[in-house]
């Protein structure tokens, strides 16, 4: 699942529309030995600013690499899932193409990316990438795919509402115990508050349940990917916490059924405690919501065992020849694997134009290059930091896991679930579960 609509490149800023253009690998070397490479995830020109600073970062890389021509496609989102199938069947995918961690297994199984073992020693970065990241784009021991960002699930909560509620808000909870305490209270304040929001709809009900079951030491689906894993003590937890905040404790609202922009709005306006989102919610919530950056802070997951993780990368065209191969891999290195530099981690720079700097994620790297990382990140925050020290300290105790194998469909199928449990006080917890993991098992078996 998306954590925000487009793991968004400068979260300050708006985009536009898609724009597509049918690009697929030429083999282009030209005569006079320059390598030419289409490269795609340019922000479209209604985000000026994010444009402008693409387009510089291409520039001085080509100054320094006077044999290496990109050309750029603009697009919104960066993968557009109508059309990714198509154009990686079509050939038209660029030779270097984005993608979502979820999608990189199907990209090598149809057969449609270039494999990039022999040439990832060039990538000077590649070693300080974290592992379990880099092991997303690895399949069978292949290398298909370079991480460019990367986020993990927390708990975003209103520090404002946690002191009128008299709760501490330098001690976030850390268990769904607490969670559901601090729900309580918080509701107890009126006035329409709300203590804790969740997803049901839209499929991203399904995605919450899948980072609140990680959260919890479970899985949605078992290790060799065959047979459900949902209805487990695990599972019954998961929505027994839900069923009971919801009805019991009556901490969540009369009002379900929600998704993403739902909690944002309430959070947004002062109306909520809780809600479990990755970092890129923040500025969302002060530019667009109007929170303030001071009222907001993140926890780590609830649970103490595991997060959802999820991010992206670029990928290959498998017509990519050897000399677009090393070009590409000298641009991403350039563009987003330089600590502290490129068009991602430029934080002066996006200081300069008013976007967040200081947010926790994403942390791509490990090593002296995070530290260089940080250390230009924190020398140039303009977001309270100190917001976000449990969530960093915190994700060091977690297991990192990435979203199930065809997570959409099965996202579809726990939507059912969670929307029973928020709607119907009455609902049969085991039998949704015993349903939902027949339905799970039927489109694992498909596969």
């Amino acid at each position: 699942m998306r954590s925000t609509g487009i793991r968004r490149t400068l979260v300050a800023l708006g985009v536009g529309a898609l724009a597509l253009t049918a690009c697929g690998s030429d083999g282009d070397d030209a005569a006079d030995g320059t390598t030419r490479i289409t490269v795609n995830c340019m922000p479209p020109k209604s985000a000026k600013v994010d444009r402008q600073f693409f387009e510089e970062e291409i520039a001085a890389f080509e100054k320094k690499n006077p044999d290496i021509d990109v050309v750029p496609h603009d697009a919104f989102p960066c993968q557009d899932p109508k059309t990714f199938d198509a154009k990686l069947a079509g050939g038209q995918m660029e030779d270097v193409f984005y993608t979502y961690f979820t999608d990189a297994r199907h990209v090598v199984d149809i057969g449609q990316a270039a494999d990039l073992t022999p040439y990832v020693k060039e990538l000077r970065s590649y070693g300080t990438v974290q592992q379990q990241l880099r092991d997303i784009y690895t399949v069978d021991g292949k290398i298909y795919g370079i991480p460019r960002t990367g986020y993990s699930m927390g708990l975003i909560y209103n520090r404002a509402l946690f002191e009128k509620a008299g709760l501490d808000p330098d001690r976030p909870p850390a268990t769904w115990d607490e969670v559901r305490t601090a729900a309580k209270k918080i509701a107890a304040l009126g006035d329409g508050v709300v203590g804790y929001a969740d997803y049901s709809a839209q499929n991203q009900g399904g995605w919450h349940f899948t980072a609140e079951l990680y959260s919890q030491g479970g899985d949605v689906v078992s290790a060799d990917g065959k047979k459900a894993t949902v209805d487990t003590p695990e599972g019954r937890a998961v929505l027994r916490t839900l069923h009971d905040m919801r009805w019991k404790d009556e901490s969540m609202g009369s009002k379900q059924l929600l998704v993403i922009n739902d909690a944002q709005q309430m959070m947004g306006s002062g109306k909520l405690g809780m809600y479990l989102a990755a970092p890129d919610n923040i500025p969302i919530l002060v530019k667009e919501k109007g929170a303030e950056y001071q009222d907001i802070a993140i926890a780590p997951m609830p649970g103490g065992k595991a997060t959802l993780v999820g991010g992206d990368g670029y990928m290959f065209n498998k017509k990519a020849t050897p000399e677009q191969i090393r070009a590409g891999l000298a641009w991403l290195d350039h563009m987003f694997l330089t600590p502290g530099d490129g068009f991602l981690g430029d934080y002066a720079r996006a200081k300069q134009h008013d976007a967040p700097v200081g947010l926790p994620e994403p942390r791509l790297f490990t090593g002296a290059a995070d530290a260089r990382d940080q250390q230009v990140k924190q020398a140039n925050a303009n977001v309270p930091v100190e917001n976000y020290q449990a969530f960093l300290d915190g994700n060091q105790k977690l297991e990192m896991k990435i979203e199930p194998p065809h997570a959409q469909q099965l996202y579809s199928v726990l939507d059912g679930v969670v929307s029973a449990v928020l709607t119907k006080e009455d609902a049969d917890i085991d039998q949704l579960l015993k349903d939902a993991s027949g339905k799970i098992d039927g489109i694992l078996a498909r596969s």
